[in-house]
């Protein structure tokens, strides 16, 4: 996503795999087409690479405010002139009937707009997290694309990387006892004079960003929703980087089966991991959600050992990418769809007012 120069120049001229639903997926007769929308670091070096391992879906569009970018990585990917956009036309992708899908890229507070456009525009969305910086604009992003017929799907890339899907199916199961306690913190240390440090781009700090990794995680491992939260806030305004955005924010998820969730929110300490704690033992997950290297251990009847995974098959971008060109193929719903977007936000909003008003918060009392 580009330097927040970039983005506000560029906008202002504007203004998983076959099985993992558990179906097979017939060959179309041409892969789903994919647009990029924002050309920052994440579309450019971990998205665009990947679609080289997708079955079903392909990058045949680039958007960006920035000439440049249009020029380097249309060469690169061979991406034809006539499929390079400027926000400024945007909408022209309308007209364009190799795209399919948009995938959009850019500062969260741009997420529900261009969605929106995008789904009017006769596009399937796929659109980064977090969904939006309200649950209002993710409300409004389900209506536009069910209005228009189109699929709305979040970029949750873990949901399609092996170690958590297992997570998912060992903590669900019971594997280690009926789960009793989840502890999820992520955290790193950001670096000055990027947008994600500017509330009006980002709609919030680390909570917004890191920190939906531990909320998130906390709601897949046990398929539940929370329903109360209390969350403390802890920023040290004097540092320049925190002037309009939250450092760190710890909170505590409490589910309708009893399960608690301690969760850490962080822009100034390093953490990035889980561990699922059930009545016989625990399942560790340290790193839990990098972009590669995940590792796993169990302990179980009194016993710990790491558990492997082969590394043959797609990675979580590719499985990702394919995961929406099947569900726009075979006409069924993501299992990251925009009401699971909207879930994270009605939990992330509730975060910030506990941390506000120094209380527990009922969510959807």
């Amino acid at each position: 996503m580009g330097s927040r120069r970039e983005i506000l120049a560029g906008v202002g001229a504007g203004m998983v795999l076959a099985g993992i639903s558990g179906r097979s997926v017939a060959a179309p007769s041409r892969r789903i087409g994919y647009a990029i929308v924002g050309l920052g670091s994440y579309a450019t070096r971990q998205i665009m690479p990947n679609f080289a391992g997708c079955d079903h879906a392909r990058l045949v569009a680039l958007v960006s405010g920035t000439p440049a970018k249009l020029e380097q990585y249309g060469a690169q990917y061979g991406i034809p002139p006539t499929h390079r956009y400027s926000y400024a036309d945007f909408d022209g992708i309308r007209d364009n009937p190799d795209i399919d899908a948009v995938y959009i890229v850019l500062p969260n507070s741009l997420h529900a707009e261009y969605s929106i456009r995008a789904a009017r525009a006769g596009k399937h969305v796929m659109c980064e997290k977090p969904m939006a910086v309200s649950v209002a604009e993710c409300s409004a992003m389900i209506a536009a694309c069910q209005q228009a017929g189109k699929k709305l799907m979040i970029g949750y890339r873990s949901r399609f990387e092996p170690y958590n899907r297992l997570a998912i199916d060992l903590a669900r199961s019971g594997h280690v006892g009926p789960t009793r306690l989840i502890t999820a913190e992520h955290g790193f240390a950001i670096k000055p004079d990027q947008w994600r440090l500017d509330r009006p781009l980002s709609g919030g700090g680390s909570m917004m960003d890191i920190g939906i990794y531990s909320l998130n995680a906390a709601r897949y491992l046990t398929g539940e929703e929370p329903v109360a939260v209390s969350a403390v806030e802890s920023t040290d305004r004097s540092d320049p980087r925190f002037r309009t955005v939250e450092d760190r924010i710890s909170f505590m998820l409490r589910f309708p089966s009893g399960i608690i969730a301690n969760c850490i929110s962080s822009y100034s300490s390093n953490h990035n991991g889980y561990r699922v704690i059930g009545t016989q033992g625990w399942i560790d997950m340290e790193p839990a959600t990098p972009y590669a290297g995940q590792a796993m251990s169990i302990r179980k009847d009194g016993v710990t050992a790491p558990r492997t995974l082969p590394t043959t098959g797609k990675n979580q971008f590719a499985g990702q990418l394919d995961h929406l060109a099947e569900c726009i193929i075979d006409g069924t719903t993501p299992i990251v769809a925009g009401e699971e977007g909207m879930a994270d936000l009605r939990v992330i909003e509730a975060i910030y007012r506990s941390a506000t008003e120094r209380r527990e918060i009922r969510i959807g009392a």
